[in-house]
């Protein structure tokens, strides 16, 4: 397992001003070329302190990886809990998920498109950890589908799959200045969903 950087609770104030600075360089620029001396400076840092924290990036991009399941699980959990509509639920949980890759974090942005840049032993942690979240859509969805508001004939897998697939891809090409918010962008999703594998008996 990878050992978990452990932080003074005097120095939890910097220790978040590190992990966001380092979420918003990895999504500018990329892992391989952030520096922790550049992560240093955007924080106002001597490199050496950072150095003594971090003695390796892979230490950072685990500790905001991490950061990034544990937002978008609670994120999406959240949704989910707060409605008793199946098919609301769903448009909820979609909104919810685009909202955490988009709005509240760079970790999970992070999360999704740098995890290649991990050694094997880290990776296989990661992994782990996002296979975690998705079993919450897993369960999500395949409760609809025993619930009868998704179609008997879905195959739920292929459903999740497509579905994160979409998703994650929006943080490619979403602008935010663009004519569409990013709600619009998930209503839309969730309609396409509606259209394509919600029974017919269900009243939307």
């Amino acid at each position: 397992m990878v050992d978990r950087q452990v932080t003074p609770a005097s120095k939890l104030g910097d220790h978040a001003d590190v992990l966001s600075n380092a979420a918003r360089l990895f999504r500018e620029k990329g892992f391989e070329k952030t520096s922790l001396k550049e992560i240093a400076e955007a924080c106002n840092m001597l490199p050496g302190s950072l150095y003594y924290r971090y003695s390796a990036k892979e230490t950072l991009l685990v500790e905001l990886m991490r950061r990034g399941v544990d937002l978008v699980t609670a994120e999406v959990g959240s949704a989910y809990a707060s409605s008793d509509d199946p098919v609301e639920r769903l448009r909820l949980c979609i909104n919810a998920h685009l909202r955490a890759l988009l709005v509240d974090s760079d970790a999970v942005y992070v999360l999704l498109f740098e995890w290649r840049a991990l050694g094997p032993e880290a990776r296989e942690d990661i992994i782990e950890l996002r296979d975690q979240y998705e079993s919450l859509w897993a369960g999500i969805l395949e409760t609809m589908i025993e619930q009868g508001v998704i179609r008997k004939n879905v195959d739920g897998r292929l459903l999740r799959l497509i579905g994160l697939g979409a998703l994650n891809w929006v943080a490619t090409w979403f602008d935010p200045n663009g004519t569409q918010s990013l709600d619009a962008i998930g209503d839309l999703i969730w309609q396409i969903a509606i259209d394509g594998v919600i029974s017919k008996d269900v009243q939307v």
